[in-house]
């Protein structure tokens, strides 16, 4: 019986041919996502800015949100945010921190619960000070960078120093393409989306390192065909696998994107994003790199060579 298969086993793409374009393409848009960060800026949530969020029901099943939204505006508290979660009834209002400090804040909150107190019952306020936010913004740059060294360690303790820059690089890519995905569509930047960039990186690595591992078996194996030719043969070779964990992977997100509320949207919107991402950053960024750092069959050392003749 013959088996189902997505990818042809004969299929020989040239991606490495192809990296004269690829490349360039990846660096014009980690650029880009660098100059719009810093000059439009992203669109940061209350957990790195500071504020309140009040959770409320409506009394009305179906309350009117445009009306809602009218009215918090026009108490001359600044961008109020408002948005379902889950039921129509269940609503999030979060507000901006104030100018005057805590006595501010607090005056603010006093006038939403005065102008909704008959249209709503209020179940919990939370409030993030600008000092909070400003230890969350410190912890979440740390987060990142502590990743990207456990990376780097992890890589060239499993491979080798071209292998370890590769996946650094491949990695940043990802990471800076995710955060001009959140400045050009203005989705608020808040700790969930950070944790959406984080998971990114998990997954853009794994891709990676499958690659990787792929490029050396194939080195051991045919030491005397041209570098690019070979890496091609890797990544043909692992094609197949990673349209099929890269199209069950989406599933599952554009499930939770159009099914699981508002709240989650732009952390799901991210992570489809950072998926794409980080498919096209193992392929033509992780990949080419290993030939401009001058990556060779005969640059694997005996130790790894004795290595896999053990495990075999």
């Amino acid at each position: 019986m013959a088996h189902f298969r997505i990818v042809p086993d004969n299929t020989n793409i040239h991606f490495m041919r192809m990296r004269k374009w690829t490349f360039p393409i990846a660096a014009l848009l980690s650029f880009l996502s660098v100059v719009l960060f810093f000059t439009v800026g992203p669109n940061y949530g209350i957990d790195f800015l500071g504020g309140t969020v009040i959770e409320i029901q409506t009394k009305d099943p179906h309350p009117d949100m445009g009306g809602l939204r009218t009215k918090l505006n026009g108490l001359g508290l600044g961008d109020v945010q408002v948005q379902t979660i889950g039921t129509d009834d269940t609503i999030l209002i979060r507000l901006g921190q104030q100018d005057g400090g805590e006595e501010a804040q607090q005056a603010a909150i006093g006038k939403i619960r005065t102008a909704l107190a008959d249209e709503a019952e209020f179940r919990r306020t939370e409030i993030v000070g600008p000092r909070v936010s400003g230890e969350l913004a410190f912890n979440g740059t740390l987060a990142l960078l502590v990743t990207f060294a456990a990376i780097a360690v992890y890589v060239w303790f499993r491979f080798e120093w071209q292998f370890a820059i590769g996946s650094i690089i491949s990695a940043a890519n990802v990471v800076v393409m995710t955060f001009g995905f959140f400045v050009v569509m203005q989705y608020e930047f808040n700790l969930s989306s950070l944790a959406a960039v984080l998971t990114t990186i998990g997954y853009s690595l794994n891709d990676t390192v499958v690659v990787y591992d792929r490029i050396r078996e194939t080195l051991r194996k045919y030491k005397k065909i041209p570098i690019g030719d070979l890496i091609d043969r890797a990544i043909n070779d692992m094609l197949g696998r990673t349209v099929i964990t890269t199209v069950t992977t989406l599933i599952a997100l554009f499930s939770l994107y159009f099914f699981g509320g508002e709240v989650i949207q732009s952390f799901t919107a991210a992570m489809i994003f950072g998926v794409l991402a980080a498919i096209f950053s193992s392929v033509c960024v992780a990949a080419p790199i290993l030939i401009y750092f001058g990556l060779r069959p005969d640059s694997l050392t005996k130790k790894q060579d004795a290595e896999a003749a053990g495990k075999a």
